[in-house]
């Protein structure tokens, strides 16, 4: 069951990229460490100037998944942040804390964004540039 579960997730966020524009997958590595722990790391190009690079550290409870550990990350192609959000905890006066985003001047609090958010988001401010 945990192992579908991992299974399903990397298939859902496949069938995402499928939806968006402009895009181009560069890396695609999913693993299944356990029945119950896995890894997802992605590398995806927005309209060949833009990098969204993606870490997790997934964990199945109760049947569902959960980001034990996380990274998403989109800069240009200048290597110039445009956003990132993560749980490093450097960051603990934040009412979000571990959880933040980091922008290019800034570090503001954010709770954990659905990952399919992300995809959202980094399209849509892709999509703006032009």
């Amino acid at each position: 069951m945990s192992r579908s579960a991992l299974l399903n997730y990397f298939d859902g966020i496949e069938q995402q990229f499928f939806t968006l524009p402009n895009l181009y997958v560069e890396q695609f590595n999913a693993t299944i460490l356990t029945a119950e722990r896995g890894n997802l790391k992605l590398r995806l190009r927005f309209k060949g100037r833009y990098l969204l690079a993606i870490s997790e550290a997934l964990q199945v409870v109760n049947g569902r998944i959960t980001q034990i550990d996380y990274r998403y990350h989109l800069q240009d192609e200048k290597n110039q942040l445009i956003f990132r959000y993560d749980s490093t905890p450097h960051f603990p006066e934040l009412p979000t804390f571990p959880h933040h985003k980091h922008l290019p001047d800034t570090v503001i609090s954010a709770n954990k964004p659905d990952l399919v958010q992300v995809l959202q988001e980094a399209s849509t401010f892709v999509e703006a540039q032009n």
